[in-house]
């Protein structure tokens, strides 16, 4: 069961596309993080999703905002795509332990081995903002993305 609102995010350091370390407690009283996990590079859907965030990146990563993508492909496969379809963002490799960050958030399909398709906004005190998850070949609705961070930035009342 993906965790929830309210809930502490569970930290992790995953490597990114260029073999760096990348620490989610490391954005902590920085920067919110915008944490999407998605089941394989180079599929069709993923490949739509990711784009879309490309085209729309100033939104997910700006001053107030990190987006980390997460996927149990390999930093050599993430390399390679991130390469080719020009992504600007961290693609980051939950190979080893196989799918230990996505099976800690709960979108872990232990069954096919590979993450769900799950979205979780972590505020600057690292705490879950907002949370969904998709199955493979359900597509996400990236306006919620959006609403999320909007709601984020909002003074409290």
């Amino acid at each position: 069961m993906p965790i929830v609102v309210g809930q502490p995010a569970p930290d992790f350091t995953l490597k990114d596309q260029n073999n760096q370390d990348v620490r989610l407690s490391d954005f902590r009283g920085r920067k919110a993080v915008l944490l999407i996990f998605y089941p394989l590079a180079f599929s069709r859907r993923c490949h739509g999703e990711l784009t879309e965030v490309q085209e729309n990146l100033p939104a997910y990563a700006n001053d107030t905002v990190q987006v980390l993508t997460v996927s149990v492909d390999s930093i050599y496969s993430h390399k390679v795509w991130a390469e080719q379809e020009g992504f600007g963002f961290p693609l980051l490799a939950d190979f080893w332990p196989h799918g230990e960050v996505a099976a800690a958030y709960g979108v872990l399909d232990e069954t096919r081995g590979f993450a769900n398709r799950g979205t979780f906004l972590v505020d600057t005190a690292g705490v879950i903002r907002f949370a969904e998850m998709n199955g493979p070949g359900e597509a996400r609705d990236q306006s919620a993305w959006r609403a999320a961070l909007a709601a984020l930035e909002e003074p409290a009342g």
